[in-house]
């Protein structure tokens, strides 16, 4: 992988057809390939969260590229998601924007992530059946507390703080899960991850609740 201007290469090379404009001239605009998946989500995070902090600030592009020594150009390609800046670009931009790096590159929960028991495959390891329901995606300190919750109860609102999820496992009953975009309604066996850092609630109908909830708060 080499770096020109702040950006690192690392792409499969294209061929000379491939990069002829439609009269066999070099086409004006670079051809993008799809990367990978989890480099896509990356990267798409980065471009959300540098231009949400640089709005937040009241930054133009113009006047972040004066802050950083980065090009506009650059700082423009970041935020459509259109380029893979090097680790001392992302250094310099998340420095003027008094982020930390894990700020910088984290990947928002956009929704609620909902796994079914009955749509789970468990891995079978001697007489045991192990389901794996979510896997953390960075570094976190967490809390994990059981909960029951009786028929007929609605929890007061609660929220843990910015980049926070939350994760619940329902042990027994049925709970429903409400934020002020949402509602999801979980059996047994169900769990849920969800951004924790806005108001939400959890509300019993007709039968009891048994719920796990493990909250991770963010290192930043």
């Amino acid at each position: 992988m080499r770096s020109e201007n702040g950006v690192a290469f690392g792409m499969t090379p294209v061929s000379s057809s491939e990069s002829q404009g439609p009269r066999g001239t070099p086409s004006d605009a670079p051809v993008v390939r799809d990367a990978p998946s989890e480099a896509a989500g990356i990267r798409d995070a980065i471009a959300a969260n540098l231009r949400r902090a640089r709005l937040a600030r009241g930054l133009s592009v113009r006047e972040l590229a004066e802050l950083t020594g980065v090009s506009k150009a650059l700082i423009s390609q970041v935020e459509r998601g259109v380029a893979n800046p090097t680790v001392e670009v992302l250094a310099r931009l998340s420095t003027a924007l008094e982020l930390t790096f894990g700020e910088l590159t984290r990947i928002h929960l956009v929704g609620p992530e909902v796994i079914r028991r009955s749509e789970s495959v468990p891995l079978l390891v001697g007489d045991s059946a192990i389901r794996t329901l979510f896997a953390a995606p960075d570094r976190r300190r967490f809390e994990l507390t059981e909960g029951d919750i009786p028929a007929g109860t609605r929890s007061a609102k609660s929220s843990h703080g910015r980049g926070s999820v939350e994760h619940a496992y329902v042990v027994s009953g049925e709970v429903t899960v409400e934020t002020g975009e949402w509602s999801v309604t979980l059996a047994a066996g169900d769990a849920l991850r969800f951004a924790s850092e806005s108001d939400h609630v959890y509300a019993t109908g007709a039968v009891p609740c048994r719920v796990l909830t493990l909250i991770s708060f963010s290192e930043d």
